[in-house]
């Protein structure tokens, strides 16, 4: 069994199949185009419908909506492959299946399923979540975008910000602010195609990591929207939003665990080529301190994602341990990764090598999705109430 494994936590024979299904597809189709899409901003779009076929871009969706019905365990390491191939494809299916397709399936009505999640479940369209806005991040009940009801139709205007996804998103789950008087209680859901009259999209965000997964800001200008695009009933949109966060965490964590994996793996197969003071630098003490650490850390964030989300899967209680996961697996990435340049030196500095890649990868990882500071907040408040 290889390091790369970490410990196999009772895994069934499916599951196992499907890591080694995701890591070939990875590692065979993926890694090479790696560099591709970090250097050129490149969105893989011919590998989207391999996925599909793969059926990873409706990991968790109900077979009868054209979903696989994976476990959160499998679709774990399914983003963890991923990631450790191509961190910027691997938040895309990430946002893809935790953010747009979990309010569908876990919300919406049938008919919605059979419009919305079908298409995005098979990988025909690729879907974004619009919650953030220029004004409004962790503080999500202090959006600005509005939407006004007459009688069916309700009209939405405003900005949305940081929509991973957003350029090439066909499908959008979209929050807006019914009722500013009833605060949080006042934010509604919806879901809607993004090919609506008045609906506009910035230009794609120039960023320090995850290059090849595209982000801008969606504009709604009196975009007109039906009951049948609403998720759940007015005014539950904010709870739409949390347990969306709260499910999708352990793909976040996963990711990052993906490339702490690919860090160490560049980081030691580069410490054993490399020759210092008349030896590979991996026979140094110094550097094998830094291996031991690195894949500690590896290991024990794989630990605490793969536990929140058998928890899931159980149908336990696993926000805290999904938020434990995600804080932790994310300064585990960034960690990792920073000691993968140390043990590059100069050439971990320079685009000839993946290491830099990896760290500017990483330090996304703290922030979407909920920010550090907001785990740590999650966290605590559960600790609290015990």
């Amino acid at each position: 069994m290889s390091w790369q494994d970490g410990f196999q936590f009772d895994l069934d024979d499916e599951t196992k199949m499907i890591q080694e299904a995701a890591r070939a597809f990875a590692q065979g189709e993926l890694l090479p185009l790696a560099e591709k899409i970090d250097h050129e901003h490149y969105f893989p779009r011919e590998i989207l419908p391999k996925l599909g076929q793969l059926g990873f871009m409706g990991a968790t969706v109900p077979a009868d909506f054209g979903g696989s019905e994976l476990s959160q365990v499998a679709y774990c390491l399914i983003i963890e492959e991923l990631a450790a191939a191509c961190a910027s494809t691997s938040i895309i299916v990430s946002a893809h299946n935790s953010l747009c397709l979990t309010p569908i399936v876990d919300y919406g009505s049938d008919e919605q399923k059979k419009k919305f999640a079908e298409p995005l479940a098979r990988g025909e369209k690729l879907g974004c979540f619009a919650l953030s806005e220029p004004s409004s991040g962790s503080d999500a009940a202090a959006m600005d975008c509005t939407v006004k009801k007459s009688g069916d139709t309700y009209v939405v205007n405003g900005t949305k910000n940081w929509i991973t996804n957003g350029p090439e998103a066909d499908t959008c789950v979209l929050f807006a602010m019914l009722d500013r008087s009833a605060g949080y209680k006042g934010i509604c859901a919806f879901v809607h195609d993004l090919n609506l009259p008045g609906v506009s999209r910035g230009k794609p965000e120039d960023k320090l990591g995850i290059c090849g997964s595209p982000t801008c800001s969606i504009m709604y200008d009196g975009v007109e929207l039906t009951r049948g695009n609403l998720l759940s009933t007015d005014g539950n949109g904010f709870r739409v939003a949390m347990t969306t966060l709260n499910s999708g965490r352990t793909g976040v964590a996963a990711q990052a665990v993906g490339i702490a994996r690919a860090a160490l793996r560049d980081a030691l197969a580069y410490s054993k080529e490399r020759v210092a003071f008349g030896k590979p630098i991996c026979e140094h003490q110094s550097i094998q301190n830094y291996l031991a650490e690195m894949v500690t850390k590896v290991d024990a964030a794989r630990y605490l994602t793969l536990g929140a989300a058998r928890k899931k899967d159980r149908g336990e209680s696993f926000i805290r341990e999904a938020s434990m996961a995600k804080l932790y697996a994310s300064r585990t990435a960034v960690e990792v990764a920073d000691l993968g340049v140390q043990i590059h030196g100069g050439y971990g500095y320079v685009k000839d090598y993946p290491a830099e890649r990896h760290l500017r990868d990483a330090k996304i990882t703290e922030i979407y999705e909920g920010t550090s500071e907001i785990q740590k907040m999650v966290i605590a408040g559960h600790l609290l109430k015990e």
